[in-house]
């Protein structure tokens, strides 16, 4: 069961994270790619993506960078958290504040396991679902 902290709708491809991540050193705001050497999948871009983090990594600096992210357009379309993350929604609510379009998120338990894999994603009335590629 699904549980939204940030309404919305958004299509996409899916990016399930591999391993924890910060959007704090983690993504780089200009570019919307992963920026962190150790992550196993450095160099993947989140911009458009229903970026589904089985385990969020907290850092009060998030929410800066994912608000950058939505400022320049290249923020994820959705985010599909496997627990709640409020730092990740403060971006959101600012972003909303500001007039900005900001990606929905959900907490969705779970959700890195292999229903999610690879293929597109859609988020839509507080639920997400996925198509094989």
């Amino acid at each position: 069961m699904s549980q939204t902290l940030f309404p919305g709708d958004a299509e996409g491809e899916v990016l399930v994270l591999a391993a924890p991540l910060s959007f704090w050193g983690g993504v780089s705001w200009e570019t919307g790619a992963i920026i962190n050497a150790r992550h196993p999948q450095l160099g993947e871009v989140v911009s458009g993506k229903i970026l589904v983090v089985p385990e969020p990594v907290g850092s009060s600096s998030s929410s800066a960078v994912l608000l950058e992210l939505i400022r320049a357009g290249r923020a994820p379309a959705a985010i599909v958290l496997g627990r709640p993350d409020a730092i990740l929604v403060v971006a959101c609510l600012v972003a909303k504040e500001m007039g900005w379009a900001a990606p929905p998120v959900l907490v969705v338990p779970g959700c890195g396991d292999a229903q999610a894999g690879r293929g597109r994603g859609r988020v839509a009335e507080g639920r997400v679902a996925y198509r094989p590629a």
